[in-house]
């Protein structure tokens, strides 16, 4: 029989030769926050053998070798590229900085000037370092120049888009998280087929797991039959062997379009009817879309084609460079368009979202469906309201992710506490992510105001400095405020016991989430 005090002396060995190497790695990895390593140490001393698989598929951003090392081919390659171009293009002025090239890829060269070879970085003025903490993401610069329109709702940003398509000459480019075979993303299927028959060469690009119901469709097949060139972003494959490769979670969250060089589209929305029919309960899912012109229209070019050449065999490289020179009507806002995601620093977006909110003198307006921050973020937003800026945040009352509504209504009390006004939207999911401050500047994308956001997804944000592009979103923002009910203090610390403790569980899950 055996000697138990052997039995359990050869377990307790195990366990340590497993978990001790495991541990080691938490507590060693870079670019981890403090309260990040003390979650993972939690769950895989809470959870033995269990946790570290956990931590193996969930743990550690990678997005596997092969990938990086398509990254660093990309990398390379746009950087000749651009070199090249300069060459052959007299007056150009030099490359000031590099782009972080994302969507699975890392670093690669760009114009510092996005217009004609004349053109020259503008200066935003009292803002202008909120422009360089966005433009050393990328490396891209602040140009003058642009002019957006706020589009109505979402059927009215899926007809200009179509409308843009039916008019485009040259290219069109297309880049989505989700893409329904709904009415309105069959819409935009069909204008796409209509344009690659006349000559109009077709880029889309869908995330493998957002868009896994599209890329299996007669729809897809179709636009593939009709010479639209498709291409599909982390794609999943077998899950089994797709995570051996890297984590398998790390999604391309973006939403860029790009027709001719002349026009793109920012902002929250997929392509799919605001009734979003996969998540019918808790539609409509209310978005804000903006049409631009002008030279950020190439920093987002320069977006897709890091995302496309990293998965695809077909050099677009010779879109970019100023021989190829986006759209200058002339007089324009300044604006900069910036792209994040796991092959760029975890801390690239969350510094954006904390330099806006110290900046803020009089006020400060956010929209996001999903609230998870860092905890500079928290502060920030915190202290925003401490010295005297009138900050609102407006969430959806009802979140499709049971999971983030409960991390986030956590916080409740202490923004509250701190005088920041939250409201909660009732009229469907506010899915838009949108900032605006003191009335001048604004900031809208894809990104959300959480760790998913920050730190696994690729995402795609353009801020700018406009009294007038920033009233019309501001405005929106007054719009959803109107449909939503105020939060105060005294209806959190009504909660439950056991609501506030649930929603506090799961918020210490926050760091990984």
């Amino acid at each position: 029989m055996p000697d138990p005090l052997t039995s359990l002396a050869v377990s307790a060995g195990f366990y340590l030769l497993v978990h001790v190497p495991v541990i080691t790695r938490i507590l060693i990895r870079p670019q981890r926050e403090p309260a990040s390593r003390l979650a993972w140490l939690f769950v895989v001393l809470l959870l033995p053998f269990l946790g570290i698989v956990a931590y193996i598929l969930l743990g550690e951003v990678s997005i596997g070798r092969t990938r990086v090392r398509r990254v660093d081919e990309v990398r390379d390659h746009l950087t000749s590229a651009w070199s090249a171009q300069r060459e052959v293009t007299p007056g150009a002025p030099s490359p000031t900085g590099k782009v972080e090239v994302t969507g699975e890829s890392s670093r690669a060269a760009h114009p510092g000037a996005d217009g004609d070879a004349t053109d020259e970085p503008s200066e935003p003025g009292a803002y202008s370092h909120l422009f360089r903490t966005a433009g050393a993401i990328n490396g891209f610069h602040p140009h003058g120049g642009n002019h957006a329109t706020l589009l109505e709702d979402s059927n009215a940003s899926i007809d200009a888009m179509v409308a843009d398509i039916d008019r485009a000459a040259d290219h069109v480019h297309l880049l989505f998280y989700i893409w329904l075979t709904d009415g309105n993303g069959q819409r935009v299927a069909e204008a796409l087929e209509r344009a690659a028959a006349r000559g109009v060469t077709c880029r889309a690009m869908v995330d493998g797991l957002g868009s896994r119901g599209m890329v299996h469709s007669a729809v897809w097949k179709r636009m593939g039959e009709a010479g639209v060139r498709l291409a599909v972003a982390l794609p999943i494959g077998n899950p089994l062997i797709r995570a051996l490769r890297g984590r398998i979670d790390l999604r391309n969250h973006r939403k860029i379009v790009v027709i001719d060089n002349r026009v793109t589209y920012c902002g929250s929305q997929n392509c799919a009817d605001p009734e979003f029919r996969v998540k019918a309960k808790f539609a409509p899912w209310v978005d804000a879309v903006m049409r631009f012109e002008g030279p950020v229209v190439q920093q987002n070019q320069t977006l897709f084609a890091s995302d496309w050449l990293t998965q695809v065999d077909d050099d677009i490289a010779d879109l970019l460079g100023p021989h190829k020179p986006a759209s200058d009507r002339g007089p324009g806002f300044t604006a900069l368009a910036f792209g994040t995601g796991p092959t760029i620093r975890y801390s690239a977006m969350p510094e954006v979202f904390v330099s806006l909110m110290y900046t803020a003198r009089q006020e400060l307006v956010m929209t996001t469906p999903y609230y998870v921050p860092t905890e500079p973020m928290q502060e920030a937003l915190c202290a925003c309201a401490r010295r005297g800026v009138a900050t609102t945040v407006v969430f959806p009352a009802r979140n499709d992710s049971w999971v983030v509504g409960a991390a986030s209504r956590s916080y409740y009390e202490e923004l509250l506490k701190a005088g920041v006004n939250i409201r909660e939207y009732v009229g469907g999911l506010l899915h838009t992510k949108s900032l605006t401050l003191d009335g001048a500047v604004a900031l809208i994308g894809s990104a959300n105001a959480d760790r998913r956001s920050f730190e696994l997804n690729y995402e795609n944000n353009i801020l700018l400095e406009d009294p007038g592009t920033t009233a019309a979103l501001r405005a929106r923002q007054e719009d959803y405020i109107a449909s939503s009910n105020e939060v105060t203090l005294e209806m959190v610390r009504a909660w439950s016991m056991g609501r506030r403790l649930w929603n506090n569980a799961i918020a210490m899950l926050g760091p990984i989430l």
